[in-house]
């Protein structure tokens, strides 16, 4: 459903030139309020930035359109200045559930983060990781021996997880992406798409020799040795989209690139 005409726009841009140019013009041409009193927001800047805007109203029960002034920008749109509120009265809603992450560290501190795209554990040592993972409460693999694994939503499914081979999951599919990087054993294991709703937790095995790192969205724990991850309903991300041009259509898309 198109977006209502909005009179009240906070806007924002990462710290490059390109995106606090436009930030100005668009800020003195159209006004600027802050994030809790607006009724959209705007963001400038890439994929990263995006990522940081949409974690910074989190609480907020408020639409982000995104504005591209980075490299690929799979989650922005053109930068269109001076069409900004056509766009935005025409604009497709895309709306997602990030990742609820809560890591426990071999200190005994517990960590909580939440993430857009990925939950992603890596090695933090010259040797192969060694993960138990377990589902709902099941056991499901005893030991995988890796570089790393990662569990992701279909909005992020086009990311670390498409790079890691893993499949890019379309945007309304209630499911969650769990994959493996560089897989030693079991070698040819491919990962797995679970539920949405599913519970995955992963025990670090022999975290002093082999140690692990756990990262939600660039927020990162050390030297943990337990991680669960689960989706967060009750919180929602609002993502506006050009015509055409939304989630659903990018995920496709990319599939034929």
């Amino acid at each position: 459903m198109p977006a209502p005409l909005v009179s009240r726009i906070a806007f924002c841009a990462s710290t490059s030139d390109l995106a606090q140019e436009a930030c100005a013009r668009l800020a003195a041409r159209h006004g600027t309020v802050a994030l809790d009193q607006a009724q959209v927001v705007v963001a400038l800047g890439g994929d990263g930035f995006m990522l940081q805007t949409l974690h910074a109203t989190e609480r907020l029960d408020v639409p982000v359109y995104g504005m591209n002034c980075g490299t690929v920008g799979f989650m922005m749109n053109e930068l269109n200045e001076a069409n900004l509120l056509e766009n935005l009265a025409l604009a497709e809603e895309a709306a997602i559930n990030p990742l609820v992450m809560r890591a426990v560290a071999r200190d005994g501190s517990h960590h909580q983060a939440l993430a857009i795209n990925e939950v992603s554990l890596l090695r933090a040592g010259p040797q192969a990781a060694r993960l138990r993972i377990t589902v709902d409460g099941r056991v499901r693999m005893e030991e995988l021996v890796c570089d790393g694994a990662l569990l992701c939503t279909p909005a992020g499914s086009t990311a670390y997880n498409y790079s890691a081979h893993g499949p890019i999951l379309p945007i309304g599919a209630e499911v969650l992406g769990l994959t493996a990087m560089a897989a030693f054993r079991p070698r040819r294991w491919r990962g797995a798409i679970l539920p949405k709703a599913a519970v995955v937790r992963f025990d670090v095995l022999d975290p002093e020799k082999r140690p692990v790192m756990a990262d939600a969205d660039s927020r990162s724990v050390r030297d943990v040795v337990s991680v669960e991850i689960r989706s967060e309903p009750a919180v929602t991300h609002r993502i506006l989209f050009d015509p055409g041009h939304g989630l659903e259509e990018r995920l496709t898309r990319e599939q034929f690139t």
